[in-house]
């Protein structure tokens, strides 16, 4: 049951922050879309390293001097794989004029919730990998340390999910269906999550190969879409001030809590 709960909690973390737009007038302002935007990449940076990358190699010790090599390949498959995804299925970012993918007739409200989609694969991943190294017996995760990658998650989810049910808000949605469109872009976690779970679980040896696997996604959408959005307009110091504390804050989760 533990692993039940670790893996909802990001996903409740989405559906409270989508749950802002019944409370919010107006959508964010750029400072706080910049300053949530570098939290969120800061909690992925540092849960890619403490919670997936180092466990991976570690994992992977009786190999040696080679023990960097799942870790390795199971990084560059995930970078591989969103790459992949970003080309084949059609998104606009709340940010961005521009639909990125194949062309499509779809609405843009639609493509603001792929989008976020697609960022939230890897997320929900990660979490799965790590509750499937937890429930494997393996001494690298335990419970309080798949926990706080949960909470991280969770953390930087709920900002996530205002940043998507406002603009569909703005689009015209109404709240209802704004608020429904942020939760369903945050259900592909627990669906990530348990399907990970079962692969890991059918494939204990691959572990090493699924940790970083979600490393590599989770750092692709920080460079590819994250630090960009943080950065756009005007010239600001906020996106990276709040880079810090997210890194940090999760640091501090994982390494206390592990």
């Amino acid at each position: 049951m533990e692993a039940f709960y670790g893996i909802l909690v990001p996903f409740l973390g989405t559906s409270l922050g989508a749950a802002c737009v019944f409370f919010m007038k107006k959508s964010l302002s750029d400072a706080v879309q910049r300053s949530l935007t570098g939290f969120a990449a800061g909690v992925m940076v540092a849960a890619s390293v403490w919670s997936l990358l180092i466990p991976a190699i570690e994992q992977s010790s009786a190999m040696g001097k080679l023990s960097f090599l799942p870790a390795f390949l199971g990084f560059w498959v995930g970078i591989l794989f969103l790459l992949l995804l970003d080309h084949v299925v059609p998104h606009l970012h709340a940010k961005s004029g521009q639909v990125e993918g194949p062309k499509s007739q779809l609405q843009r409200t639609t493509m603001m919730v792929l989008a976020v989609t697609l960022h939230n694969i890897p997320e929900g991943m990660a979490v799965g990998v790590v509750y499937a190294g937890y429930l494997s017996g393996s001494a690298q995760i335990t419970a309080a340390g798949a926990l706080a990658l949960s909470l991280g998650i969770a953390i930087q989810n709920f900002p996530e999910g205002a940043i998507i049910s406002l603009p569909l808000r703005a689009e015209g949605m109404g709240k209802a269906r704004a608020f429904w469109g942020g939760v369903l872009s945050g259900i592909v976690e627990p669906i990530g999550a348990v399907l990970t779970i079962l692969a890991a679980s059918l494939i204990v040896p691959a572990l090493p190969y699924l940790l970083s696997f979600a490393a590599g996604a989770m750092l692709y959408v920080v460079v590819e879409e994250l630090i960009p959005e943080m950065s756009q307009g005007a010239h600001s110091n906020i996106g990276t001030v709040f880079f810090a504390v997210g890194f940090s804050l999760m640091m501090v989760l994982d390494v206390a809590l592990g």
